[in-house]
Order: C-alpha cells, then sequence, then structure tokens
C-alpha cells in the first residue's frame, strides 16, 4: 500500500495535458463552497424495490411513495445527503421523462432536507445494461443486477460519445444552478471490471463535457484503486472537490487520508462501511466527522441490490449473513443495529 501510494504522488505530479485544467475550480472556491455547508453525512442510495439504476429511473418502475419512506428514515437519523446514480440508457429511451423523475426525486428529497450527489457512468458489476424489464435479484448474490453505464465495450467505442456527450450536458444544463444537488460523481471507479487505462478516454471526455456547461456545483471522479496510476493522476487533478472510497480498516483509511490532504481542497468519501472488512460505523465514522470530510457509506435499505451480502460470498440459500456487509434499515424501517443509529444521529446532531 505505501509504495502505491508514493507512485501516486509522483503521478499527480505529472501534466496531462487536459486542455480544460485552468477552469477547474481554485483551492479558495472549493473550500468556500465547502464550508457553506454542513458535514455532509449519508448514504449510496437506491430504493429497496430497485436492483439496479434502470429500475429506478424508468418510467414503469419508478417508485416515488418507496423513495418518500427511505429518505425519511435517513432524515430521521440526521443524514442529509444521497448519493444517487443516473444511467444514459433511461435517459435514451426517454429525455423529457428521465428528467422530470429526476426533478421529482429531488422533490421528495429536499422535504427531507437531503440534498443529492448524482453519478453520471459506472464500470462496476454487469457489463451489458438494456432497456426494459430488469432481471430478479440473484439468490444471496451482492448486486446480483446492478449494470454498467455505459456497459461494455459500449464505454470505448468512441462513435457513442456524441450521445453520451447529449446526455450529460443535458442533464447538467438542466441542473446547473439547482441547490438540492450538491456536487456531480461523473464516473464511478473507472478502469473497474479490468478495464484499467481504456475507461481514460470517455473519463477525460466527460470532464471536458462538464466543463463546457457553467455549472455552481463541483464536479469529482472518486479515487478507489491506487493501482490505477494514470486515471488516479487525472481524477485527482481535474476534480474540484476530492472524492474518494475506501472500505479498508481505519489505520489504512486514516494512512489514505494524510496523503490526500496533500490537495488543500475539501474531501468526501463516497463510498465506505463493509462490516466484515473492519470498516463500520463506529470506527470509520467518528473519524471523518473529527477530520470534517463527508461520509457517504454504501447502503441505506437492504433490498433488491442485496448489498447485505459480501462481495464474492454468496449465500445459496439466502439466509441472512451472520454480519450484514452494507446497509442500514431493513424495509419496515428496522436498524440492523441500534448502537449504529445512534452513533449516527450523535454525530449528525452535532452538525457542523
Amino acid at each position: 500500500m505505501k509504495n502505491r501510494i508514493l507512485i501516486f504522488l509522483l503521478c499527480i505530479s505529472i501534466n496531462t495535458g487536459f486542455s480544460q485544467t485552468q477552469k477547474r475550480w481554485s483551492k479558495e472556491k472549493a473550500t468556500k463552497w465547502y464550508a457553506a455547508h454542513n458535514w455532509v453525512c449519508g448514504a449510496d442510495f437506491i430504493p429497496s424495490t430497485a436492483i439496479n439504476q434502470l429500475e429506478m429511473w424508468q418510467k414503469d418502475t419508478f417508485d416515488p411513495q418507496t423513495i418518500d419512506k427511505e429518505l425519511g428514515y435517513a432524515q430521521n437519523i440526521g443524514m442529509n445527503t444521497m448519493r444517487v446514480y443516473l444511467h444514459s440508457l433511461a435517459y435514451k429511451e426517454d429525455p423529457s421523462g428521465f428528467k422530470k423523475r429526476i426533478d421529482e426525486y429531488l422533490k421528495i428529497a429536499h422535504t427531507h432536507g437531503i440534498k443529492t450527489i448524482f453519478v453520471f457512468f459506472d464500470d462496476c458489476w454487469n457489463k451489458m445494461p438494456e432497456i426494459g424489464k430488469q432481471p430478479a435479484p440473484k439468490t444471496g448474490i451482492h448486486n446480483s443486477g446492478w449494470v454498467q453505464d455505459p456497459g461494455d465495450p459500449a464505454f470505448k467505442e468512441t462513435t457513442n460519445f456524441p450521445a453520451l456527450k447529449v446526455y450529460v450536458q443535458d442533464v447538467l444544463t438542466t441542473f446547473k444552478n439547482d441547490e438540492r444537488v450538491l456536487l456531480w460523481d461523473l464516473y464511478n471507479e473507472p478502469g473497474n471490471n479490468k478495464k484499467g487505462n481504456a475507461t481514460l478516454p470517455l473519463l477525460k471526455a466527460v470532464f471536458a463535457w462538464a466543463r463546457e456547461i457553467p455549472l455552481s456545483q463541483p464536479i469529482s471522479a472518486g479515487l478507489w484503486n491506487w493501482n490505477l496510476e494514470k486515471l488516479n493522476a487525472f481524477q485527482a487533478q481535474h476534480s474540484d472537490v476530492i472524492t474518494y472510497h475506501n472500505y479498508e480498516s481505519p489505520e489504512k483509511h486514516e494512512r489514505v487520508l494524510k496523503v490526500l490532504k496533500a490537495y488543500g481542497r475539501p474531501m468526501i468519501c463516497t463510498e465506505y462501511m463493509a462490516r466484515p472488512r473492519n470498516s463500520r460505523f463506529a470506527n470509520i465514522l467518528p473519524m471523518l466527522k473529527k477530520e470534517h470530510i463527508g461520509a457517504i457509506n454504501w447502503g441505506l435499505v437492504s433490498g433488491k441490490t442485496n448489498t447485505i451480502y459480501a462481495w464474492g460470498t454468496p449465500i445459496e440459500n439466502g439466509d441472512e449473513p451472520i454480519e450484514w456487509f452494507h446497509d442500514i434499515f431493513r424495509k419496515d424501517g428496522t436498524p440492523y443495529r441500534e448502537d449504529e443509529v445512534t452513533l449516527i444521529k450523535k454525530l449528525t446532531q452535532s452538525n457542523p
């Protein structure tokens, strides 16, 4: 880990030659923006009735009642931010309806005092997203139906880029001054699923597209894998606010913080909390609060994503695992662990 961090520090000193660098927010602007908000605390959110991004956003399965109910659970423990994935195919099928549903989601979130971080592209899980009826969850398997965006090989086919640019810029233009949107997360875990640097052209493109829109909100793409030096360097050099993922123990997590602090920019951890890996609310959340680093854990309500099960550790009969991997609540709003929600309430009640 130490050697990988040293390589990362070397890489960030290299100029990537990207023409939009001068339009990045200054450190002063980013710091002023961050200071205007309470400590960011929340979860990666998808309603329990949706297996993936498409099921969340398509007209036939968009579920505002469940969204309202479950964001109420978050509000009750003091959470103020949700990170939510969009999907380009849902836009392609119905651009106007898709944006209306985003607005409806934002109206619901706003009634609960919750701002939103929206995510555009994603290199995680299933390669071939398809519009229409989504599959049922596979018993006991973590995120069995989650889909990449735009998919594989679609992510590297530059003939797709013009349509993706229209999608990104239309959504950004529509909500560019919307105070309900906290931040735009342009690409989740670029290079995942062994894509590596093949993701770099689309990553560079989405930053360029976003920089063409006069946004009131910052943009970012989270660091997540120290082995991806070129991707890490680009993400770190071009994000207005530093976002990152870390599912490791407090000691390893803290080591990462020390490196990222060198940027002198606000920081938000946009994924953490995997109980069996010793990334827990009890040992990570107080540390992030103390450092005034935003804290977005994976998962709010246990549902069709099956994220109570660990990565690569299926339970074939679907029994509840001895210890949940992610998520905070059961569908009826009962906490998985009372001590966790008590801690979250304590820390959020002392905001900022």
